[in-house]
């Protein structure tokens, strides 16, 4: 049970995530939102965290709070209507990538396959 309710905060914060690109562009939202959701946005997909990773548990402490209260500040500083405008378009957009991720995700499968195989190959001469 907390397993689906994990996944589906995953999904609903890449979903704001989307939101929060689209937020970005729209005119109607006030310089200093675009200020704070750049950053989130940022620092959501920067390999370069406030704390490492490899920190046990506090590495992803700040992934998992510093980023959904950034999220959280940056849509109550977005118009209402605006944001609702935004939600929307990140659902039609990750309807829509779905598929490309999975193509995506073959391609790099794929493409591990064969340096394996070149790699095995290279090493025992076949």
């Amino acid at each position: 049970m907390a397993l689906k309710r994990w996944k589906a905060s995953a999904r609903e914060l890449k979903t704001q995530g989307y939101a929060l690109y689209f937020a970005l562009k729209d005119p109607r939202v006030p310089w200093y939102a675009k200020l704070l959701a750049g950053s989130v946005v940022a620092y959501a997909v920067s390999p370069i965290d406030l704390i490492p990773d490899f920190i046990p548990v506090i590495g992803y402490l700040d992934d998992l709070v510093l980023v959904p209260l950034g999220v959280a500040l940056a849509v109550k500083l977005i118009p209402p209507d605006v944001w609702s405008e935004c939600r929307a378009k990140a659902a039609r957009a990750a309807a829509e990538t779905k598929f490309l991720g999975w193509i995506g995700a073959a391609a790099i499968i794929i493409v591990w396959i064969a340096v394996v195989a070149l790699t095995v190959r290279k090493i025992f001469g076949r």
